[in-house]
């Protein structure tokens, strides 16, 4: 039975809140825009919110073609204008080379002031997606693996798919179901996926996303009930990689086109 297509996230900046447009373009990289920025600390490494939560509550607001950047921050302080980018940087992230510039503008600063240290904000010239090294450019998680989850949790409310950053929210499939898509096509609107990996977890997915403060044991829940998954521990969702680019929008179907590669 097919899915369709009920949330689109991106993050502009990585780590920062997300934006939810009602369509996007899947090109051979993913969405252009999506993790353009990265923050790093004095010592070159990634500041993220497994490390401080309270940066989900800033939000962003980027034009991808006018390069117009506007960061809202909790206290109604807007701070914006157009980018101007630097001097390329030695640059890593996860361990591998990531092609990045410095960022001219105001926004570095009034990050660093909120967070209450020094950080740099930096423009990734092809994204800083977690897994695009390994083929993760699109990932996507089932409404009904929220419900799971939040069932074996033994949550009141609903778990927000929020919490877990994923490009698309797909509902109409069984729980986990996309587990079972590993090694398959997809097709998910106008574009061709390839669904490579399921996605191992971090605190991150523990904080709320609108205060970023911790409030669900999410991977105590998950060790409990699915501690290993094909690729990595603690797996909560899959990503994949483009085949064929097209334009994504909410309410689209979604369907798997061939079964499981044989190895």
């Amino acid at each position: 039975m097919p899915g369709r297509v009920v949330r689109i996230s991106i993050a502009p900046v990585k780590s920062l809140g997300l934006v939810h447009p009602d369509e996007v373009m899947l090109e051979q990289g993913g969405v252009s825009g999506d993790r353009r920025f990265w923050l790093r600390d004095e010592q070159g490494a990634l500041y993220a919110g497994k490390r401080d939560g309270m940066m989900m509550r800033i939000r962003p607001e980027w034009d991808e073609e006018t390069h117009r950047l506007a960061l809202t921050f909790p206290d109604g302080e807007r701070v914006e204008g157009i980018v101007e980018l630097g001097e390329p940087v030695d640059a890593q992230l996860y361990r591998l080379p990531r092609p990045s510039r410095r960022v001219i503008g105001p926004w570095q600063q009034a990050i660093s002031q909120f967070v209450g240290r020094p950080l740099e904000l930096l423009w990734a010239d092809d994204g800083a997606v977690d897994r695009a090294p390994e083929g993760g450019t699109v990932s996507l998680v089932s409404r009904a693996s929220l419900e799971r989850l939040r069932h074996e949790a033994g949550a009141v409310d609903e778990v927000d798919g929020r919490r877990f950053r994923m490009l698309f929210e797909i509902d109409g499939v069984d729980a986990h179901e996309e587990d079972a898509w590993i090694g398959t096509e997809v097709r998910i609107g106008e574009a061709t996926i390839l669904i490579n990996g399921d996605i191992g977890r971090c605190v991150v997915t523990s904080r709320d996303p609108d205060t970023g403060v911790i409030d669900l044991p999410t991977l105590v829940t998950l060790a409990s009930y699915r501690p290993e998954g094909a690729t990595e521990q603690l797996p909560f969702g899959v990503y994949g990689s483009v085949l064929s680019p097209g334009r994504v929008r909410i309410e689209d179907r979604t369907r798997r086109l061939l079964e499981p590669l044989k190895t």
